[in-house]
């Protein structure tokens, strides 16, 4: 004998989803996509490279005012690279802009929108215990006895004129933790040389003339914008060729003469 089995009625069908449930899901959706964005660039901010925009011509014409630069912060850097680092302390001669709330949030999130305020970019010439020194018989910086050729990437004017590697004469040894730095327009840039005479906090001249390692930010490795503009930033292979330094890095800063400034 067989029984029959009774039929299963049939899933009552769900009702479609109103235009305004579509609309609330698709802004929830919107939101969480939108958030981790902003965690993920402020990450990559934090850790592993930050935007900024040139502010002046000192790095003429390696970057132009106005260029985008990625600075990058996992590597560390070396003699040669072009650097991004906070004022050491009186460099910056116009008071400090404070950005607006749309501007913070951006620069948040790895998008500035104007000059990263207090920050500055120039090339490391002198690394810890590092003689430098302006000029060899050619006119040309030395780096612990080694010259430079800085012909790379020096300033050439309208008249394809490179200037010089420095009318400043002067001869340093870096001190422990700092760097030595320059723009490369050296005419116009305010950098490492022009503040041998700068009274320092602790009443010493010429400290404030050497950027702690603690305000580096990272190698700058690519400008990002204008578009035609983009490219890989490269150390420059002269450094390659500069010995280390014999001596370790004193406490306190070597200057002769004193007083020297640009």
């Amino acid at each position: 004998m067989t029984t029959r089995e009774k039929p299963v009625p049939p899933a009552a069908a769900k009702p479609a989803p109103s235009t305004g449930g579509r609309a609330l899901g698709f802004l929830k959706e919107l939101a969480i996509v939108l958030v981790g964005a902003i965690i993920v660039s402020s990450l990559l901010r934090a850790f592993v490279g930050q935007m900024f925009i040139i502010p002046s011509e000192s790095m003429e014409n390696t970057l132009l005012e106005g260029d985008r630069v990625v600075v990058q912060k996992i590597t560390d850097f070396q003699r040669g690279d072009a650097v991004v680092f906070r004022d050491p302390g009186g460099w910056l001669s116009e008071p400090v802009a404070d950005p607006g709330p749309f501007d913070r949030v951006l620069d948040f999130i790895g998008v500035p929108t104007q000059s990263t305020p207090g920050h500055l970019i120039k090339r490391v010439i002198g690394l810890p215990g590092d003689t430098v020194v302006c000029c060899d018989n050619e006119n040309r910086i030395t780096v612990n006895g080694h010259s430079l050729d800085e012909s790379a990437y020096l300033y050439v004017d309208s008249d394809d004129i490179q200037i010089n590697p420095s009318d400043v004469r002067f001869k340093v040894v870096v001190p422990a933790d700092r760097l030595f730095v320059m723009g490369d327009h050296r005419d116009v840039s305010a950098d490492s040389r022009c503040h041998l005479s700068d009274l320092s906090s602790n009443g010493r001249k010429g400290q404030v003339a050497f950027v702690p390692i603690e305000n580096v930010v990272g190698p700058a490795f690519a400008i990002a914008a204008p578009f035609d503009r983009t490219s890989r930033l490269h150390r420059a292979a002269v450094f390659a060729e500069v010995p280390g330094a014999t001596d370790p890095a004193p406490s306190q800063a070597v200057i002769e003469p004193e007083g020297v400034s640009c």
